[in-house]
């Protein structure tokens, strides 16, 4: 029933747009960050690597929130060494809840304001996995995580009133075409697969920005989310090696940069075009609508207050 309904709202107008929104690049902006607080996660690779180098060179402190703490001391120290930034690590798994809310516990002690918070620590599973707290992982990573970070933030960035809210979302919501299974996101009943459950866990993103833009709506507070464009990374590279070969042949052969997205997130954190904008979706720094079961308001609730359950808030 939900994917009959889905399925007729959507429009090959927007179809056309997402074809053509692909081919474009990230507006430019000519702002600095200096002054300014970027709290950003997964910056040990890809697109949240070129986003902390391309950050630190516009004069930002930044906040890095990684697993692997190794890897983080040497991006700190080459950062450093570059530019003379100030910049610390949070260490952080955000498979677990535990780590989640510790690494929130950080945040809220920091005695600088938040600016800018990117979202962008991500996972792929073409095989379903579970986490520690038996949250289906990729729904537990890609979309419980950044929620519970937002939702145990949401006082502190209210009474600093500056902060841009970024998540790297992905067109891959659109694999999701019944929307999200409240009743089955453990995916028991339904069967799994790589793009849906990532497709479910995007869309979920998507539907609790909502609720939070008409939260943060009385202040200065903006939040949006951003396609980041098919360009190289290492998700997906714990799966198999059929996967990694059909990723290296059909990708990564045509994926591009990742600073094309670090700059795409570089526009949106600090360009003035989008100071005032909430509550979009970007393929890039074009906005663009959502698929259908993405900007559902009569299953906001229902995933925000499932979102809650599952983080324990309730």
């Amino acid at each position: 029933m939900g994917l009959f309904r889905y399925l007729i709202q959507y429009r090959f107008r927007d179809m056309g747009e997402l074809i053509r929104n692909e081919k474009k690049l990230p507006l430019g902006c000519d702002n600095d960050l200096k002054g300014k607080t970027a709290v950003i996660s997964g910056t040990t690779s890809g697109i949240g690597l070129e986003t902390a180098r391309l950050f630190a060179s516009k004069g930002a402190d930044l906040v890095c929130l990684n697993r692997n703490l190794q890897k983080s001391e040497k991006l700190e120290k080459e950062l450093v060494g570059l530019y003379g930034c100030t910049i610390r690590t949070i260490q952080a798994d955000f498979s677990s809840l535990t780590q989640t809310k510790k690494c929130v516990h950080e945040l809220l002690n920091m005695k600088t304001p938040i600016d800018i918070l990117i979202h962008n620590s991500g996972v792929y599973h073409t095989k379903r996995a579970y986490s520690e707290d038996g949250i289906e992982m990729v729904f537990h990573v890609n979309h419980l995580a950044p929620f519970c970070l937002n939702y145990l933030l949401r006082e502190k960035l209210l009474d600093e009133n500056r902060a841009r809210i970024i998540y790297v979302n992905s067109e891959g919501h659109r694999f999701a075409l019944a929307g999200v299974h409240l009743n089955d996101l453990d995916w028991r009943w339904h069967r799994y697969s790589g793009l849906k459950s990532y497709g479910a866990a995007k869309t979920a993103q998507l539907l609790t920005m909502i609720k939070f833009r008409d939260y943060f709506s009385n202040s200065r507070i903006t939040i949006n989310a951003m396609h980041p464009g098919n360009v190289k990374s290492n998700i997906g590279e714990n799966n198999g090696k059929l996967y990694r070969m059909i990723k290296r042949k059909l990708i990564l052969s045509t994926a591009k940069d990742p600073l094309i997205s670090a700059q795409a997130l570089y526009y949106l954190s600090a360009a003035d075009e989008v100071k005032y904008v909430s509550g979009r979706f970007f393929n890039l720094t074009t906005p663009e609508r959502p698929a259908p079961h993405g900007r559902d308001n009569s299953r906001v609730d229902m995933v925000w207050e499932k979102s809650l359950e599952l983080c324990r808030l309730l």
